[in-house]
């Protein structure tokens, strides 16, 4: 990791203070390349350096069974070209991490925020009991050591360089030579991919894809998953959410058939009882300041907050895009009237709501 890191701020990457990683240190993550990306610039094609995700690897004869028995989504008939996402949870049903998970003839991988990962991982460790489960940072491994982030227009023809055969839908994926390419969800009407491989080949395809490709880092990559309307839990969220306040289950995150897993009953009660109430979107706030955990107002209601930010990104114009968790009245209220739902206050900047790339349940709204 250090050595493409030193690689990347060769090529003019500008590391970010998260966590402990002070800025210009070699562990930094990268936030971008001197300029955030705009949506248009993502929408052409991108390429970026993604540096703040950690990847949790579970070996052993028990390993699909243990995690069917922990996380929200089937693991036992995960496949070796499948990606699917998959929620942690509190016995209350609330996230405690959301992962995003694949496997091969050995491993089963959980990909997840770096920062939150030793805890995330020392939990999970803590009920393999008996199993015959082995979990280890699969980071470190040669194969994972970089994840490359790429969509847009250009993407897919600019991989096809590298890997004769494409993932042909979202959430599958090809393993190759040169590494494993992830096909997640689409944004922008255009595919996207996470390349995982060595340190020396990504700096030897780097170059070629920059020359092709707008170059950013995590913050073009969290842009492009806002844009997807995809969640991720972060320390600065987790506990805050049953699956379905963050769409999980529209999402596939979600198994309703399969058996217990901590917080299965408040899930399912949530499902099938009809309380849910609220819902993720997309909306645009100009504020720079906007982060994840930060709540919204509406201006009807100003005493109490309507909503909390689950994830958020610059948008290259001077202000964030983020995905929000609130109430379906607040939605309803803030995409037929502008300014009425605000950020940090009922007199904070007003949130613009833009169009999610899928629907939300229509029995909610």
């Amino acid at each position: 990791m250090n050595n493409w890191n030193q690689f990347l701020t060769a090529q003019g990457a500008r590391p970010v203070a998260i966590d402990g990683a002070p800025d210009g240190t070699a562990n930094a993550p990268v936030a971008d390349f001197g300029q955030s990306l705009t949506v248009p610039q993502l929408q052409e094609g991108f390429v970026a350096a993604i540096t703040d995700q950690g990847l949790i690897g579970l070996n052993g004869d028990d390993v699909a069974s243990f995690l069917h028995g922990q996380l929200t989504n089937d693991v036992e008939h995960l496949n070796q070209e499948q990606v699917r996402l998959a929620g942690y949870c509190t016995p209350k049903g609330r996230l405690l991490a959301s992962f995003l998970m694949w496997r091969n003839a050995t491993t089963i991988y959980l990909q997840l925020p770096r920062a939150i990962q030793p805890a995330i991982q020392k939990r999970l460790q803590m009920f393999v009991l008996r199993a015959k489960a082995k979990l280890h940072d699969a980071s470190a491994d040669d194969a994972n050591q970089v994840v490359l982030g790429l969509g847009g227009q250009k993407a897919s023809a600019a991989l096809s360089a590298w890997f004769p055969a494409l993932p042909a839908t979202p959430f599958s994926k090809v393993e190759h030579a040169l590494g494993t390419l992830l096909r997640v969800a689409d944004a922008f009407g255009s595919a996207r991919y996470e390349w995982l491989t060595s340190a020396a080949t990504a700096r030897d395809v780097w170059p070629p894809l920059t020359e092709q490709l707008a170059q950013g880092g995590n913050d073009a990559w969290q842009l492009s998953e806002i844009h997807a309307g995809i969640p991720q839990i972060t320390a600065a969220t987790q506990e805050q959410f049953v699956p379905q306040m963050v769409n999980f289950e529209l999402l596939g995150g979600v198994n309703f058939k399969k058996g217990c897993y901590p917080g299965q009953e408040i899930v399912a009660r949530s499902q099938y009882l009809g309380k849910l109430k609220r819902r993720t979107t997309l909306v645009s706030i100009a504020d720079a300041t906007v982060v994840a955990g930060g709540e919204l107002f509406a201006v009807s209601d100003p005493e109490q907050p309507c909503g909390m930010v689950v994830n958020a990104a610059p948008n290259g114009v001077g202000g964030i895009d983020a995905l929000v968790e609130m109430k379906l009245g607040a939605i309803e209220e803030g995409s037929s009237a502008a300014g009425a739902v605000r950020y940090g206050s009922a007199q904070g900047a007003a949130v613009q709501f833009l169009p999610m790339p899928y629907v939300l349940d229509a029995l909610d709204l």
